[in-house]
């Protein structure tokens, strides 16, 4: 007899695996078949939760995570919500030190060229602020 497949949960904070994000708004996600109030980071690790809900609390702490895993990524999408909002310059050099790029647009721009990305199996992660 097989064994039932344990249904996914993100109650613990991290998804693995890449996931497309499937809608967006209402002040989170929905991505694997879950769906989650509030930020996220989408990483080559998986889906984590992310606290940050503004743009300008976009720091060096903020995205650790990313530079955790700088080696399998080429290009960082940050959805700064319904606005574009300027980085950082110092945070964009940072970044570039790992290797990584940096685009920032609005949230559901960014999310849609993740997907595009990630169907085309780039080296991409996104920091995507929620919106409602």
């Amino acid at each position: 007899m097989a064994e039932r497949e344990t249904p996914k949960s993100f109650e613990s904070g991290f998804v693995p695996g890449r996931h497309i994000i499937d809608t967006y708004g209402n002040g989170g996600f929905r991505f694997a078949g879950m769906s989650h109030r509030g930020s996220i980071l989408m990483l080559p690790s998986g889906v984590r939760a992310w606290d940050v809900t503004e743009p300008r609390a976009i720091d060096r702490s903020a995205l650790r995570p990313v530079q955790a895993e700088a080696a399998g990524i080429e290009l960082l999408l940050v959805g700064t919500g319904l606005d574009i909002a300027a980085i950082d310059p110092a945070l964009r050099g940072w970044l570039k030190d790992f290797g990584v790029g940096l685009d920032v647009m609005q949230t559901g721009a960014a999310a849609r060229t993740y997907n595009i990305l990630v169907a085309e199996n780039r080296k991409v992660a996104a920091a995507l602020i929620a919106v409602a």
